[in-house]
């Protein structure tokens, strides 16, 4: 009795397990398409847009469906989104995650300002602004970017659960120092 027990705990660890792993090379012939904006390697150049080099799986598979199901609205992104199956954002997730992130830099004395106020934003982030599971890799984003995500969750055309009450919270000023010093790391 005690084997067979054994034997179904066992086949049931096994049968928690997902079907397939991600495919990285699949997502990275997939992210072919995402680098006019997204830049190589997922590390944007440009401030409209995310770097997703080194990005949590867990938070690109969740923002990827949000915006195919239009929970989250940007008409490209929307488009884009919504011819990928479950399969294809698996596999664009594990490959942007793998990839190395770079620092976007940005203004010393600011980012000096803006460290001070990183500390409320260690819990979600992680205390180097790395992520953790489905909240963002911060470090390294172009700090125009965070800006202008922090000012969207601050007006509210931006949902994003307790991120509206701490970007309530910060000063324009604010909002500039520490996108600066996420931008440094």
């Amino acid at each position: 009795m005690r084997i067979t027990k054994s034997l179904i705990v066992i086949l049931s660890c096994f049968l928690a397990l997902p079907a397939t792993a991600a495919d990285i090379k699949a997502g990275e012939q997939k992210a072919q398409a995402c680098t006019a904006c997204h830049g190589p390697q997922g590390n944007s150049g440009n401030g409209q847009f995310p770097s997703l080099a080194g990005q949590q799986a867990l938070y690109l598979e969740a923002q990827i469906k949000a915006f195919k199901e239009g929970a989250r609205k940007n008409p490209m992104m929307g488009a884009i989104a919504a011819g990928l199956n479950d399969e294809d954002i698996d596999n664009l997730a594990a490959y942007y995650a793998s990839q190395k992130p770079k620092s976007a830099g940005g203004d010393q004395k600011l980012a000096q300002q803006g460290a001070a106020k990183f500390n409320m934003c260690m819990g979600c982030h992680g205390s180097s602004a790395e992520g953790r599971g489905v909240f963002p890799r911060l470090a390294g984003q172009q700090p125009d970017y965070i800006v202008k995500q922090l000012k969207d969750f601050k007006a509210g055309t931006r949902k994003g659960g307790p991120m509206s009450a701490m970007a309530a919270n910060l000063s324009d000023d604010d909002i500039k120092a520490l996108a600066a010093y996420l931008g440094s790391l």
